[in-house]
């Protein structure tokens, strides 16, 4: 018992001694803006969608069964203007199975509804790559998210062909976080990614 436990705590100290040693490596260049903390949260990116085509009406909604709560961002309609379509069975950004699991775009274009409703239609539906909020949500689309708390997992830099960004994957149980450089291509919306390794691990199961 009392070897386990040394073992356990050489293990940790090591894993502690390991990420900061990760901390000093990872290097941001000082052209990187930091992410305004805001845009770390999912339903705050779509108001900033330039859609690629043109649609009359689009609104974007999650699975829950009380509509009010559904609707997370609707852009700016005539007033006849209605859409009553049933909802899918599927989404993008699948957090669990059942109500409230999913998201989901629904638009109108030339009087039809349209959906999308996995990763890579909502990359449809972005298109080209127009400002940061819509990098975030096609980095996203990928697995890659925003955390603040670091440059290595926060920072951007915007130019005319590509945004790049510093941002975090989360993986397993324990979880392991680890740091990317992602670059898009505005235009295509191709990206790239190349790890700086891994900064960080829980000791439990639950990811941020």
């Amino acid at each position: 018992m009392y070897e386990n436990t040394f073992s356990m705590k050489l293990i940790i100290t090591f894993s502690l001694i390991f990420s900061n040693l990760l901390f000093g490596q990872i290097k941001v260049p000082d052209d990187y803006k930091k992410i305004p903390d805001i845009l770390d949260t999912v339903d705050y990116l779509y108001p900033f969608i330039v859609p690629d085509k043109d649609y009359a009406y689009w609104r974007v909604l999650s699975n829950d069964t009380d509509y009010e709560k559904a609707v997370i961002y609707e852009s700016q309609a005539p007033d006849f203007m209605t859409i009553n379509e049933p909802v899918p069975e599927r989404g993008f950004f699948q957090k669990c199975m059942g109500n409230s699991c999913f998201s989901y775009i629904l638009a109108c274009k030339n009087e039809r509804s349209v959906y999308f409703s996995n990763e890579q239609q909502l990359r449809d539906f972005i298109g080209t790559v127009d400002n940061l909020p819509e990098a975030i949500l096609l980095a996203k689309t990928y697995g890659y998210s925003v955390d603040t708390s670091n440059r290595f997992t926060g920072a951007y830099k915007i130019e005319d062909r590509h945004i790049s960004m510093y941002l975090m994957q989360s993986k397993g149980c324990p979880v392991v976080k680890e740091s990317f450089l992602v670059k898009i291509n505005r235009k295509t919306g191709k990206l790239e990614a190349k790890s700086n390794g891994i900064y960080a691990k829980d000791e439990n199961c639950t990811s941020s």
